[in-house]
Order: structure tokens, then C-alpha cells, then sequence
């Protein structure tokens, strides 16, 4: 199996629920800014939206070289990610250590990160605790929590044997 496949896992029924698909609605918003349609950028949103957790650059030059019709170079891909960025259609993840990886921003199945220091894997969570703390802590300190990003740093099952 491909290793983005088998770790960030593929659930594009899900993400294409309630009749638009985050691809869609990337694709209609990179045409109403301007920007051309194009091979790269149908790949890496194809991509993106197939995907249940962030990824790094690398790793999706690495996912595109096998799976897009032609190969997408890091340069496209930091570009196209940039423009996704501007319109709030991806999260940056930043992991630490100067890296960050990115996801479909996307209104449902908010969650987030554990980083493992020694192999670099990133784990998706949610916890609905986490988040009422959250909104406790905003109405505590009047602060209006626009969006968040939980990264937690530590060692997985693996690193830690």
C-alpha cells in the first residue's frame, strides 16, 4: 500500500458529503481568483482532498510522481499550496523543527496533531474535551477563537519501544 495512503488513510465519500467535495470547492475558488486551470493544480487538490491528515511538501511530490500524469515539482507545489493558503483552503500544520505540512481546510472532522520527535509521523485526534476546554478558556478571557491547531510533541508507540 502507498505509504501517504496508509498513513493519513483515504475517505473520499466522506469528504464529498452533503454534495460538494472540497476539490470542487478549491477548484471553483482558484478560477474566481484568476488562476488558470492546470494539470499540477488538478493533481495536488485531487490529492488534498483525498487525504484524512496533513501532509508535507515532499511527501506530496513524492505521491504525485507516482500518481499524476506527469510529475508535479516541489516549486508547483509550494506555489499552488501558497495560493490554496491565501484563500483559506488548506491549514498549515506547523510540526516543528522548520517543517509544515499541510490539509484541506475543511468545515467538518476538526482535529488535530501528534508529532513524533524521533520519526517525524503525524497522528491525527480529535477530542471533544479538548475542544470544550477550548471554548471554556475563549469565554473565560473574552477572546474570540477564530480557528486552532493543537500540536502535541512526544515519541509514537514505536520510537518509545
Amino acid at each position: 500500500m502507498d505509504p501517504v495512503k496508509a498513513q493519513h488513510g483515504h475517505d473520499h465519500a466522506h469528504q464529498c458529503a452533503d454534495g460538494e467535495c472540497w476539490a470542487e470547492r478549491a477548484t471553483e475558488a482558484l478560477a474566481a481568483a484568476g488562476y488558470r486551470r492546470g494539470g499540477a493544480r488538478a493533481s495536488l487538490i485531487e490529492l488534498l482532498d483525498d487525504q484524512r491528515c496533513a501532509l508535507s511538501a515532499a511527501e506530496m511530490e513524492d505521491a504525485l510522481s507516482t500518481t499524476a500524469t506527469r510529475p508535479v515539482a516541489r516549486a508547483s507545489v509550494y506555489r499552488i499550496l501558497e495560493e490554496l493558503e491565501a484563500l483559506k483552503l488548506v491549514t498549515r500544520v506547523e510540526v516543528g523543527q522548520g517543517l509544515a505540512r499541510f490539509e484541506a481546510h475543511r468545515s467538518e472532522g476538526h482535529h488535530h496533531h501528534m508529532v513524533c520527535d524521533a520519526c517525524g509521523v503525524v497522528i491525527p485526534f480529535e477530542d471533544d474535551e479538548l475542544e470544550r476546554s477550548i471554548q471554556r478558556l475563549a469565554q473565560k478571557v473574552t477572546f474570540t477563537v477564530a480557528e486552532h491547531d493543537v500540536v502535541l510533541h512526544g515519541s509514537c508507540a514505536e520510537c518509545s519501544a
